[in-house]
């Protein structure tokens, strides 16, 4: 018997070993994402799986699309844990400094990250893109485009609404603005609390009356039987 509890143990033991060694693995730093160069054709980089084939086909053409029409290149980055000790800032810089070194290759270059675990985002972008992707609307594509689907984990949509938007933004389009937000009509959908708490007790009553009815005499024919029979 000691030697099975033994094995288990020290299975147990690898177990959580391995898993401690895998662990850091996972998480995703600057040096851990292919390096992409001003002209690369890769313009999706999901290493957390958030995108489905077609989309990210989508996606790559959109982006590609813009880069041949206006020299404005737009990446779009997922992955699935941030390295411990950064920010998803500094992660976007870190990335934007390694893959355009020179002002020169920075200029027209815009990334965007996203975190699948914690959902947190970042925007980095070039001095050249700043007039038409001004910070408001910036700040509106990573506080409200992506955010809003991102509450639910809609990751598709979260990057397929944001590349519309950056597209049409660095196209020198209008900007169509963040996702309209359907509120709900509280009042005309639910009850009141007095409401509910009044029907609720009425309900509780009615119940209990008829089992206190019910019970005695259901209990009495049981043992007595069912007169005239």
């Amino acid at each position: 018997m000691k030697p099975i509890k033994y094995l288990i143990g020290l299975i147990l033991c690898l177990a959580i070993a391995l898993s401690c060694a895998i662990a850091p693995a996972s998480a995703t730093g600057v040096y851990d994402l292919p390096v992409l160069t001003p002209g690369s054709d890769t313009w999706v980089v999901d290493q957390a799986d958030a995108i489905s084939f077609a989309n990210e086909n989508r996606l790559n053409g959109q982006l590609k699309k813009l880069a041949n029409n206006t020299g404005n290149e737009v990446r779009l980055i997922a992955i699935r844990r941030l390295d411990y000790g950064l920010t998803m800032q500094d992660l976007a810089d870190g990335i934007f400094d390694k893959w355009y070194p020179s002002p020169e290759q920075k200029a027209n270059q815009v990334i965007l990250v996203v975190d699948t675990l914690t959902n947190k985002t970042a925007l980095r972008q070039g001095d050249d893109t700043e007039s038409l992707l001004t910070d408001e609307i910036a700040t509106s594509v990573v506080k409200e485009t992506l955010a809003v689907p991102l509450r639910s984990a809609k990751y598709n949509e979260a990057f397929l609404e944001a590349g519309d938007r950056l597209v049409a933004v660095l196209s020198g389009n209008p900007d169509p603005g963040p996702p309209e937000v359907q509120e709900l009509n509280i009042e005309s959908t639910f009850t009141s609390a007095e409401d509910t708490d009044d029907t609720s007790a009425t309900i509780w009553v009615v119940i209990l009356m008829v089992l206190a009815t019910v019970i005695p005499m259901a209990t009495y024919f049981w043992y007595v039987g069912i007169p005239g029979r």
